[in-house]
């Protein structure tokens, strides 16, 4: 199984985001350059994780985005569960879309089914809080360098 673009993308904000002071908003714009993604691919996210209000986001000038909750309340499995269309690791987890033959006597979807729930119950035992440890690290792969006065632009 991988996860879709989309959720990947939903961590990497969260993560941007967890290293933020709580008062400081951050803008879409310096998330996807500071991760090398398009822009117009985290405004969907965005959007969503406001939606499931993991985000608050405030439009217009000297708007932005920020952590509504608290780091050590954002489970990283449910946020999978949130960002995810489709779970189904084979046809046959989607009764009304099978076409295999051999679904009336397959042991596989059962173990599939078991497999997912075990990867789950993994992933609901972390949350964005142990993610953005150790923090100075992530700080200095995110963190944009430092603007000099009076250089050049």
């Amino acid at each position: 199984m991988q996860i879709t673009a989309f959720s990947d993308y939903a961590l990497r904000v969260l993560l941007y985001l967890g290293l933020q002071t709580s008062d400081r908003l951050a803008t879409i714009q310096e998330i996807a350059a500071a991760y090398a993604i398009p822009q117009n691919h985290l405004m969907k996210v965005v959007r969503q994780l406001g939606i499931k209000g993991y985000i608050e986001t405030r439009r217009g000038k000297g708007g932005g985005i920020r952590l509504l909750q608290r780091p050590e309340d954002i489970v990283i499995g449910q946020v999978l569960r949130d960002t995810e269309d489709n779970l189904n690791l084979v046809e046959c987890f989607s009764p009304a879309d099978s076409h295999c033959v051999i679904q009336p006597a397959c042991r596989l979807q059962g173990i599939l089914h078991g497999a997912l729930a075990a990867m789950f119950a993994e992933l609901d035992r972390h949350t964005l809080a142990e993610l953005l440890q150790p923090r100075g690290r992530l700080r200095g792969v995110l963190a944009p360098p430092p603007a000099r006065r009076g250089a050049p632009r």
